[in-house]
């Protein structure tokens, strides 16, 4: 078993731009009503930089923005990126490019057509020269996400960033992959012994057993089912609910559960 602590949470999806509106939400304080998304503007690029990226890349920079706000050493920070699909507006793009005569990609598309593009871009941003890891999944990408990040905190003993997004399919797409909602979560995990203050400690581990935990609120679980991202919200309810410990069962692979252990 693997024992970490999370000290920061950050999400972004519609009708929500912070972990204080999301966990109101969570907790039944406020009922959950989505809207249009928050503009995505990432700060940490310059404009030249941010006219290159995709809807994508900036919802992935948006949320690591909103989880590090104030925080001293971006430049040490480990990361992991992960989503379900990668960037699909790239893919898309591309395809189509290539069924034209001439194959006109530009050299944007294709430089940004790397799955690791967004930590990319969270390098250049934050001056950072740390290492970074970048995973898809599919409905398992935050579990996956999540196993790596934890690891990392638990070999290295230092903190690790994690950020999990997935953003709506172009149209041509949109039949097959069945993301219905643009949602991006991001954590900050930090060793167990570690000073800084936390928000919950989670023990995580790996069986065949159990079926993963549904949210109550019908709307919330709607929200949950609607990107592979936002599986992530089993955590978070935990998390915002404040109750001495709980336990949550997450898909990850087929016949594989990630079960997590969430104390004060």
């Amino acid at each position: 078993m693997i024992r970490f602590g999370l000290s920061r949470i950050g999400i972004i999806t519609e009708g929500i731009d912070s972990w204080s509106e999301a966990a109101a939400v969570l907790r039944g304080e406020t009922p959950y009503r989505d809207g249009e998304l928050a503009a995505l503007k990432p700060a940490m690029l310059k404009p030249n930089e941010r006219r290159r990226t995709t809807r994508t890349i900036k919802l992935a920079l948006q949320v690591t923005e909103t989880v590090l706000q104030d925080y001293p050493d971006r430049q040490d920070l480990l990361s992991v990126f992960s989503s379900s699909e990668g960037d699909l507006d790239i893919i898309d793009q591309i395809c189509q490019a290539l069924c034209l005569p001439d194959r006109p990609v530009s050299p944007t598309q294709f430089h940004n057509s790397v799955h690791n593009a967004p930590a990319g871009y969270w390098s250049i941003g934050s001056a950072s020269q740390a290492a970074s890891c970048s995973l898809a999944a599919l409905d398992g990408g935050f579990s996956a996400g999540l196993i790596e990040a934890a690891s990392q905190v638990f070999s290295e003993q230092r903190p690790v960033l994690l950020v999990c997004y997935d953003q709506l399919p172009p149209p041509l797409m949109q039949s097959v992959i069945p993301i219905r909602t643009p949602f991006a979560v991001a954590l900050l995990l930090t060793p167990e012994q570690d000073s800084q203050p936390c928000l919950a400690h989670l023990q995580l581990r790996l069986d065949a057993q159990g079926e993963p935990d549904r949210l109550a609120n019908q709307a919330l679980e709607r929200l949950r089912l609607s990107a592979p991202a936002a599986r992530s919200l089993t955590l978070l309810e935990a998390v915002a609910s404040e109750l001495p410990s709980q336990h949550r069962c997450l898909n990850y692979l087929p016949g594989l559960n990630l079960h997590l252990t969430i104390t004060r």
